[in-house]
């Protein structure tokens, strides 16, 4: 008669069933885990390259824009042997180019009047000069021009603003003590 081998017990089959099964599972989530991981590294460092390529080329429309006025300024400095008004003609063919490339590119000037109210958003002041036709804290000069992008001030104008009027004790002179002789 052969004997058979111990017989185990039900209950330890359905455990070490119930392990394996757990095991399993345990490592197709680790798979997937992982794989889930590499995808969001993977799509982290596309990201970055995309960042860096958009900051590398930011400025390649603006660039294109500006090509033909540089071929304009080349063309003028090598026929500045030319008639004075053919040079000055050329240069304002240039001035437009220019001005048509900042309005594509939404660059615009930033050229306040004067009597204009004073914007240190906009403006950057240069001088303070007692203005008698003035109000205080107005505009009286333009020095240099000044431009936005958008919306985004890259460069104020540079401007000469009035101050109040002062007596010779060094007061404030208000417009209802000014004699208008």
């Amino acid at each position: 008669m052969s004997k058979s081998p111990p017989a185990q017990p039900a209950e330890e089959k359905t455990l070490d069933g119930l392990l394996a099964e757990a095991q399993a599972q345990i490592e197709e989530q680790r798979e997937a885990w992982m794989r889930a991981m590499a995808e969001a590294d993977n799509a982290r460092k596309r990201a970055q390259a995309d960042v860096a390529a958009a900051h590398k080329f930011a400025v390649e429309r603006l660039a294109e824009l500006l090509l033909p006025v540089m071929d304009s300024l080349e063309a003028a400095l090598a026929a500045a042997g030319g008639s004075p008004q053919a040079l000055r003609d050329g240069l304002e063919l240039t001035l437009r180019q220019l001005k048509a490339a900042f309005q594509k590119a939404n660059l615009t000037e930033i050229a306040p009047a004067a009597g204009e109210r004073f914007d240190p958003h906009k403006h950057q002041a240069m001088a303070a000069v007692e203005a008698e036709n003035a109000e205080p804290n107005s505009i009286v000069a333009v020095m240099l021009k000044g431009y936005a992008l958008h919306d985004r001030v890259i460069r104020p104008a540079l401007v000469t603003v009035a101050k109040a009027l002062e007596n010779k004790a060094g007061n404030p002179i208000s417009d209802s003590n000014l004699n208008t002789n």
